[in-house]
């Protein structure tokens, strides 16, 4: 059980740092065992349908919707009500998480804390008492080494953890998971497109806002807008996506890591809970009877409604692929006027894919956006790297593989 007496979250001073390379720092290359990368990083030689039979006692069903989201046993869309102060969302995530110590599920749970110098900058922390997990709420951006709080947890006794990951520690808590010794082991997995350093994050709020010291919240909704609320009083504000200033960014403004990661939806994750498919409320995928469990915790506090999808994703994701393609290429994006983006943003936001459309949208634009980045910076790399599952998604827009761009199917 917790300890109801615990000062508070545990936050050990972390050693080591990233490889160099193709490394999201997801804490793996800061433990003892310095050839624990190779086994567990999914840059290097992914095995995703041999450990979605690990964890969910099968791989996903190329013919249908699991070939995009994952394996999946339970599918909602849901908020937490009422909604949790300071959420990002309605706080799903961390109640889960806070419920799971509650019940004396687990010993700890491995999260991030907001660093107390930079609310945007994620501090790793160790949580026993689900008090805290309050503290854990809202949106880190940046390199957070998760998984390196395994040895100090693992030395403070705990044996039964909880996670709550992107899918690039996910991956790599599964690839080792056999060989920690632990007696259960939760994941609670949120999706995640791109990344940066906490750095190149404060830049992309200064071009968003006259005050970016006081915006406390930035979310990208499914309604291709991005909310801002402020702590000085001002009411939020909501940007299109096509007027945020993403031209002004420089080339290296998201990593090459974010831009050839093979998996959006966390699909390794007992449960996956974000926003793309929720059209929006939060979207849950719980994958197996693990997960399915631990939804089953928090069901009285969830409002549902039935999943939605609508409009039409192929136009945009071509759009996507032919800016993809020039970025790639190292060609100038084209700018669309003006004077046509306001038009443009509100007939994206009418016409445009919604619900599981979207998420759809947003899968295929990430094997997209992998497979052209790759081919342009790591070919040789492209037989590993790639699942065949994110082959399958990006055939439908021409994108096959060529001679040397596949491995042999696993024995």
């Amino acid at each position: 059980m917790f300890d109801h007496t615990n000062p508070g979250p545990q936050i050990p001073t972390l050693p080591g740092g990233p490889r160099d390379g193709l490394c999201t720092d997801c804490g793996i290359s800061r433990l003892g065992d310095g050839r624990a990368c190779g086994r567990a990083c999914q840059f290097i030689a992914p095995d995703y349908q041999g450990l979605e039979q690990a964890a969910h006692g099968r791989a996903a069903n190329p013919e249908t919707d699991e070939a995009f989201f994952g394996v999946t046993h339970t599918m909602l869309r849901a908020r937490l009500t009422p909604p949790a102060p300071g959420a990002q969302w309605t706080g799903i995530t961390t109640t889960l998480a806070a419920t799971l110590l509650e019940r004396g599920l687990v010993d700890a749970v491995l999260t991030v804390l907001p660093d107390p110098a930079d609310r945007w900058k994620p501090l790793p922390a160790i949580i026993t008492n689900p008090a805290d997990m309050a503290q854990a709420r809202g949106m880190r951006m940046g390199w957070a080494p998760t998984l390196a709080l395994l040895e100090p947890a693992r030395a403070a006794g705990h044996t039964r953890l909880a996670m709550i990951g992107i899918p690039c520690q996910t991956y790599a808590l599964r690839a080792l998971e056999a060989e920690l010794g632990l007696d259960a082991l939760y994941i609670i997995g949120t999706p995640c497109s791109d990344n940066t350093t906490t750095a190149n994050f404060h830049t992309f709020l200064n071009l968003l806002d006259a005050a970016p010291q006081t915006i406390s919240y930035l979310e990208f909704r499914a309604d291709f807008r991005v909310e801002l609320r402020f702590d000085d009083g001002r009411k939020p504000r909501f940007i299109p996506f096509l007027q945020l200033p993403i031209s002004q960014l420089p080339a290296d403004f998201f990593p090459m890591t974010c831009k050839t990661c093979v998996d959006y939806t966390n699909r390794l994750a007992d449960i996956t809970v974000g926003y793309m498919g929720g059209d929006g409320d939060q979207w849950i995928i719980a994958r197996n009877p693990r997960g399915a469990a631990l939804l089953a915790l928090i069901e009285g506090q969830l409002t549902t409604a039935p999943l939605t999808s609508s409009g039409k994703r192929e136009a945009a994701v071509k759009g996507f692929m032919e800016n993809t393609a020039r970025a790639a290429g190292g060609l100038p994006l084209r700018r669309m006027p003006n004077w046509l983006r306001p038009l443009v943003s509100v007939l994206q936001r009418r016409f445009g894919p919604k619900g599981l459309e979207f998420a759809r949208a947003r899968v295929e634009m990430k094997a997209v956006e992998t497979i052209l980045h790759l081919r342009r910076t790591h070919p040789a790399r492209m037989k590993n790297m790639i699942p065949s599952h994110v082959w399958a998604i990006a055939a439908r827009y021409g994108l096959t593989p060529g001679t040397d761009e596949t491995r042999p199917p696993r024995p």
